[in-house]
């Protein structure tokens, strides 16, 4: 029974990472069962020898068959894979991708069939994953893929900053190309509406950066800037979308200049990854907008290089879940504003801060580093 509460299905990742152990010390902690009722899918046998190679010694989940069977006040595990499974650690095998991929199948059924509210991922290895039939750059894709949704897109969250990518998990040499104005205008508009609905800014504050070094320098260095993102958001500041740039990221992240805003869209995957890691590695959040359902996870990979020697930190997987909760929280307030407009102003009052306008922000603005919109 889900007793009202939210129930958070973890998918278990790479059972040779630290995904286990990240799962186990957010889970410790008895409080996170006063705010859901976690799900984990994965095995209870691999479980069992995490926890003694970090040394936890009193840690239990409830074995079920279903989240259906899911009783609020206590955490509980699905077994999704075969017992004679190996724990290799610090390794990428065969059987750890195949594991991955069978326990994130079965988390996503499970949400399918209404027993799951919502998904937190475990840190995958993309290798060996896709030996076992997996055929997607990443999390992202795939459940785009299975969820039939028309657009996504990858949100780093952070108490710092939000970052989101344009092109996801491509090669450096197709990110021109796949930069086209129909698709960044895809982008922007999806990032309006996820800071508006999943995080309850009524008026985001979205700022692009540049493709090109120096944001193209007025066609100097690249025209992409000119001749593709300034006409574009033009138009969508003149629908109403609050959007600034484009600005180059290195004086925009360096100036800390990110403050001033709601959301960044970067135009490729380092570009905004190795900023927001820098600033937010511990405690940062993957997020994919754009989904039916909410799907988080820690910023971090599989870290095969301490795996199982009680070093890592479980900051950003519990955030990841703190994340989903609030955003299944939020998108019910989102849908029931929608319904009523005066309880809209009531929940999206002082959210995003003071009301701030166009001019005042490009007053603030860091002017060698942004192309004038208008």
């Amino acid at each position: 029974m889900k007793d009202n509460q939210i129930v958070v299905g973890i998918s278990q990742g790479d059972i040779n990472g630290i995904g286990y152990e990240v799962i186990i010390k957010t889970l410790e902690d008895n409080r996170i069962f006063e705010l859901c009722t976690p799900v984990v899918y994965g095995s209870p046998k691999v479980l069992a020898y995490h926890r003694k190679a970090i040394n936890v010694a009193n840690f239990t989940l409830n074995a079920i068959n279903s989240a259906s069977e899911a009783g609020a006040g206590k955490g509980h595990i699905v077994n999704c894979i075969d017992d004679a499974i190996k724990v290799e650690l610090g390794r990428s095998t065969p059987q750890a991708g195949e594991s991955s991929y069978l326990a994130l199948q079965k988390v996503v059924e499970e949400i399918k069939n209404h027993k799951v509210d919502v998904l937190v991922t475990a840190p995958i290895n993309k290798e060996n994953i896709k030996e076992a039939g997996f055929e997607f750059p990443g999390h992202t894709e795939y459940l785009q893929k299975v969820f039939n949704a028309g657009e996504s897109l990858m949100i780093m969250v952070s108490q710092q900053l939000k970052v989101a990518v344009a092109t996801g998990h491509i090669a450096l040499k197709d990110v021109a190309s796949s930069l086209t104005p129909e698709v960044l205008n895809r982008k922007i508009k999806l990032f309006n509406q996820s800071l508006q609905r999943d995080f309850a800014i009524r008026k985001p504050r979205i700022a692009v950066l540049g493709l090109n070094p120096h944001a193209g320098e007025h066609g100097v260095i690249g025209k992409e800037e000119d001749d593709m993102m300034v006409p574009l958001m033009n138009r969508l500041r003149d629908d109403g979308i609050m959007v600034f740039g484009p600005f180059a990221a290195d004086g925009f992240f360096g100036t800390g200049a990110f403050a001033k805003y709601d959301g960044v869209l970067a135009m490729y995957h380092d570009q905004g990854l190795i900023p927001f890691k820098t600033i937010s590695m511990e405690s940062g959040v993957n997020y994919t907008a754009g989904l039916s359902v909410v799907r988080t996870s820690p910023a971090h990979g599989t870290a095969y290089d301490i795996a199982g020697e009680n070093k890592a930190s479980e900051e950003s997987f519990r955030n990841a879940m703190y994340l989903a909760i609030d955003i299944f929280r939020n998108r019910k307030m989102y849908a029931e504003a929608n319904k009523n407009p005066l309880r809209k102003q009531d929940i999206s009052y002082n959210m995003s801060g003071p009301d701030i306008s166009v001019d005042e922000l490009e007053d603030n603005s860091p002017e060698d580093d942004i192309i004038p919109i208008a």
